[in-house]
């Protein structure tokens, strides 16, 4: 998806704030709210709200594959943006408004591992980078129950996923509970996996477990934490 050194161990991986503007209503001449867009409403259902009062977050991105345990630690102070980044034996500090390359190799991992923890709020911080379209009758890959459809399409240049699609799907209350990625927007999907084991922290409805259909292979995280200020 967005790391190349990923890529390599496991096959498989490929892989603005909320806008209520007011308007004069004609006849009452008070405020209105302008209604949301499918990504806000998406983004808001997973706590996207409370996210400018979190000042920390932690968290051990896991993938088990047959025999195979790969993981990956990391520590992000949001306010002054520096990540700790913890591999095996190896431990980096670098600040992501200033990398050098061994910084920029690193935090490909840390986008990577990130979007897989918190896409939903992806929706809003990536908004001025993708276009969307809003599909209120669909199929979920894995379930095949109905659901709601949210596809995401990158733009072709910048960004770790230039050209890349992504499918959310989703119920009324707007939690994702599948995902399929489909490399340069083609049409067979490329991965896809469940979104489940929700846990509520500090206001954030993060998923800690995907699984994918066909098994044998378990993504997760452990070591989550939230502070706020």
């Amino acid at each position: 998806m967005k790391t190349n050194y990923l890529v390599t161990i496991l096959a498989f991986l490929f892989f603005v704030a909320c806008k209520t503007e007011p308007k004069k209503n004609k006849e009452s001449a008070e405020p209105t709210e302008i209604e949301k867009s499918v990504p806000e409403r998406i983004a808001e259902a997973h706590g996207f709200d409370h996210w400018s009062d979190v000042k920390e977050i932690t968290f051990t991105f896991n993938v088990d594959r047959d025999s195979m345990h790969f993981e990956r630690s990391w520590d992000w102070e949001t306010k002054s943006n520096t990540v700790t980044a913890i591999s095996g034996p190896d431990t980096l500090t670098y600040n992501r408004n200033s990398m050098d390359s061994i910084a920029m190799k690193t935090n490909s991992g840390f986008i990577n591992d990130r979007y897989w923890l918190m896409a939903p709020f992806n929706l809003m911080w990536d908004s001025n980078n993708y276009t969307y379209e809003h599909t209120e009758e669909a199929t979920a890959p894995i379930s095949e129950e109905p659901m709601q459809k949210l596809t995401i399409v990158y733009a072709n240049e910048g960004g770790y996923t230039p050209g890349d699609a992504y499918d959310f799907y989703f119920k009324d209350d707007y939690i994702i509970r599948e995902w399929a990625y489909r490399k340069s927007n083609q049409q067979e999907p490329n991965l896809v996996s469940t979104w489940e084991d929700y846990i509520e922290m500090e206001g954030l409805q993060l998923a800690k477990q995907h699984n994918r259909p066909d098994g044998g292979t378990s993504l997760y995280f452990t070591g989550l934490t939230v502070s706020k200020e």
